[in-house]
């Protein structure tokens, strides 16, 4: 029987081969198909050791995320990082731990929320934080917002904490508690062979940048509606950084007090061995108010907030649009400006609409020697004072275009690609950089980010909230 069946299975197969071969004109042959492979959220937990992230997969970061000493942690160009709002995803890179995430121009690297389009806010995760071993003027400071506490800093000054070339975060800083929080970047001794280029910071739940300390340089920064301060400086930092933007959205202000710059020494007025002597240079910094009538958040203060022994240089720079002017706020931040002349403040343009006991053009902290008087005659001695123009022609003669404001719009309806650019007018001559704390920087004619080009274009987005990811 089996032998029956295996010459019937022989003769059957003969024959479906003779058939096979007999049409092979007819048969036809199905086209192959590839499905790519849906790649990601993959999530990032814990410790991460050395390992490249792919831009053809979306990562998750969820809880804080570790890079410790010796690791590194690779980016491609044009990957996308969300972070997870119910753990609060937080990368953090420990010193010793390196990031390289080299976007471009039409690749940049993008930190954002996870959530849905046209659903983000502010603090919808905890951001990023890059902490090195150069100089700080505290003892084994530990780093706010994280816990358990992670400490930073330390004598190499030529420390290398990675690179950030074209890279967004967006939605980023979490207020963890009164004055403890998380910024869209935070800097703690972060050395001076890191690289900080082109790097935006949007809608961020406190501050934009902060530097605690190190001695890394940058350029090219966007500062876009954050919640607290868009760059605060403490700790003895001692970088040089050129070119950077800061908008601010007219509802959005911490209780705390927004400014565009607010620069301390310490935590106290002591004195330290080493003061926060940054330099700023090339900033065009465009605060909540567009004309004087606007309405505002009640919480936004400052163009310029000095504090504690601080000596930040800021040179070549215009701030328009805050309801006050500059504030020193220590007897010791005057001296640092007048008789030490360890910080100074430079061929700025400052436009301000204030002009009340409660929102003064000139300020100063209480108990001390120096008046308002005297600040004022420190500053114009260098620099240019002026009420805010209240319309067009008023911007125009400075060189700038108002739909570089949000104005009245809402924070979804900034303008797609703004008119950074400045071919005109006061802002387009004017800078100077024979100081010796400007040495090293790019020379510019122009006076504030932007001369004839614009360096935000390709890379940088201005409407986060709706942006598909």
């Amino acid at each position: 029987m089996k032998k029956s069946l295996l010459n019937f299975a022989t003769v059957l197969l003969t024959m479906l081969s003779i058939s096979s071969c007999s049409n092979d004109d007819d048969v036809v042959t199905p086209p192959v198909v590839v499905i790519p492979p849906v790649s990601g959220p993959v999530e990032l937990t814990g410790t991460l050791s050395t390992r490249t992230l792919s831009s053809t997969t979306k990562y998750l970061l969820k809880g804080q995320v570790f890079v410790n000493d010796g690791q590194t942690l690779t980016i491609e160009a044009g990957t996308i990082i969300f972070g997870d709002k119910a753990t609060k995803g937080t990368l953090i890179i420990a010193p010793g731990g390196k990031i390289i995430a080299n976007g471009t121009a039409t690749q940049p690297i993008v930190f954002t929320s996870a959530l849905p389009a046209n659903t983000r806010d502010r603090g919808d995760w905890g951001g990023l934080v890059i902490l090195g071993k150069a100089n700080v003027n505290q003892a084994s400071p530990a780093i706010e917002g994280i816990t358990p506490s992670v400490t930073y800093g330390g004598t190499v000054d030529a420390d290398n904490s990675g690179s950030l070339k074209f890279v967004r975060v967006e939605f980023a800083g979490i207020e963890l508690t009164p004055n403890n929080e998380t910024n869209s970047i935070t800097l703690g001794g972060v050395g001076s062979g890191t690289v900080l280029e082109n790097t935006q910071v949007s809608f961020g739940g406190d501050d934009g940048f902060e530097w605690f300390g190190g001695s890394v340089n940058g350029k090219n920064l966007i500062s876009f509606a954050s919640w607290d301060d868009s760059f605060d400086v403490d700790f003895g930092f001692s970088g040089k950084v050129q070119f950077g933007v800061e908008v601010r959205y007219p509802s959005f202000a911490d209780q705390s007090g927004s400014n565009s710059f607010e620069c301390d020494n310490g935590p106290n007025d002591n004195v330290t061995t080493l003061l926060t002597t940054g330099v700023f240079s090339n900033f065009t910094l465009i605060g909540p108010k567009l004309t004087a009538s606007q309405s505002i958040n009640a919480n936004y203060q400052h163009s310029l907030d000095l504090r504690r022994r601080t000596a930040v240089t800021i040179a070549n720079s215009v701030f328009v649009g805050y309801p006050r002017g500059i504030r020193f706020n220590q007897q010791s931040v005057v001296d640092n400006y007048s008789g030490t002349a360890n910080g100074f403040l430079l061929n700025n343009v400052m436009h301000t609409n204030s002009n009340s006991s409660s929102n003064p053009v000139y300020a100063v902290g209480s108990g001390m020697t120096a008046t308002a008087a005297n600040i004022a005659t420190l500053w114009t001695a260098t620099n240019v004072m002026s009420n805010e123009p209240d319309n067009a022609v008023g911007y125009t003669a400075l060189g700038l275009n108002t739909n570089i404001f949000f104005g009245v719009k809402s924070n979804t309806g900034y303008e797609a690609n703004p008119t950074f650019a400045v071919t005109s007018g006061l802002l387009a001559s004017g800078a100077s950089f024979t100081n010796a704390k400007l040495s090293g920087l790019t020379i510019t004619p122009y006076v504030g980010a932007f001369g004839a080009t614009d360096w935000t274009d390709g890379w940088a987005e201005f409407n986060p909230i709706a942006k598909a990811y």
